[in-house]
């Protein structure tokens, strides 16, 4: 059986649990994007012309271990990587 924590076998994904705005998330990947984190903390993500998504990260599996995100950037996790996500209107 594959635990969260033990290395993947071939065509099993490993699982990885992560914090999301509060709110624990499995995901099966081991890079998340800016995109992908934005789509696990927003259920419809906010649009618009004045809408600015920022997000930040911290104890994740890279150097620097924490930081910020942004459009068009990924970052390595792994278990217990927690994501901030905020979105403002700037209008």
């Amino acid at each position: 059986m594959n635990r969260p924590d033990s290395p993947s076998v071939p065509g099993h994904p490993r699982t990885y649990k992560i914090i999301v705005n509060g709110q624990e998330r499995v995901v099966h990947t081991d890079m998340l994007s800016f995109e992908g984190v934005v789509s696990l903390a927003f259920d419809p993500v906010p649009t618009g012309p004045y809408v600015l998504i920022t997000v930040s990260y911290r104890h994740v599996d890279q150097k620097p271990a924490e930081g910020t995100l942004t459009v068009g950037t990924s970052v390595k996790i792994k278990n217990r990587t927690v994501f901030s996500v905020t979105a403002t209107d700037k209008s």
